[in-house]
């Protein structure tokens, strides 16, 4: 009889090590190959995307560029104008960013004064907002970095990339500033809001234990009444 308990107990043991195993295994595909999440930590995409908004990313609708079997059996499609996607930054890819595509391979994209042109053509962005109505001059006495929020000589996409530009449009870090992003580095399509907290914008870059520390704290004591419940489950457009 106590045999009978003993291996009984070693194969109930066995039986959750490896249910754990699976569920550690299925977790780990999905968060790589299928569905990650962020936490927007800048306005740049405001109002579609705010800061604290947490967001489900699907990452396998642009796997076309990933060659692996797996891939290869996953609907995909190229990206389309209009997109909110999510990204390495170009120049500093531990980097998360968020954006939304403007232009498209063998697109020429330019801006004149704040306004987006195509092929030439002026674009119509109703999701677009302009927090500062000036407009920095086009010339040599503006710094670099102002002139080409307002300003940019128009540009080809090259093939492979995609050019991104970000909602709040004075507000952003985006393809104005380290040009067209790599299909190679894009994360994925924003696909839904499951959770949105209302807090502080940060730089999206570690700021120590003690920032964590209060966030946790900020969530635990005002989770009700900081929760932006008319933001759940909102699809991201």
């Amino acid at each position: 009889m106590r045999y009978h308990v003993a291996v009984h107990s070693r194969t109930w043991a066995r039986e959750f090590v490896e249910l754990l195993l699976v569920v550690v295994i299925f977790t780990l595909f999905v968060r790589t190959f299928v569905v990650a999440h962020i936490n927007v930590p800048t306005p740049s995409m405001d109002p579609a995307v705010m800061v604290g908004d947490h967001i489900l990313v699907n990452r396998f609708v642009y796997a076309s560029h990933w060659d692996t079997p797996l891939h290869r059996l996953l609907p995909y499609r190229a990206p389309e104008l209009g997109d909110v996607v999510t990204f390495s930054q170009p120049d500093r890819p531990r980097r998360m960013l968020i954006k939304r595509v403007v232009a498209l391979p063998g697109d020429t994209v330019a801006l004149a004064e704040k306004r987006l042109l195509r092929d030439g053509l002026p674009v119509a962005e109703p999701w677009v907002k302009h927090v500062d109505p000036g407009v920095w001059p086009n010339d040599p006495s503006t710094p670099p970095s102002r002139r080409s929020r307002d300003t940019m000589a128009a540009l080809q996409v090259p093939p492979g990339h995609v050019f991104c530009l970000g909602d709040n449009r004075d507000e952003s870090l985006d393809s104005r500033f380290f040009g067209p992003v790599p299909m190679a580095t894009v994360r994925g399509r924003a696909l839904l809001i499951y959770w949105s907290f209302e807090r502080e914008p940060s730089n999206g870059e570690w700021q120590g234990a003690g920032r964590g520390a209060r966030h946790l704290l900020d969530v635990a004591f005002n989770f009700f009444s900081k929760t932006r419940w008319e933001r759940q489950f909102k699809l991201v457009r």
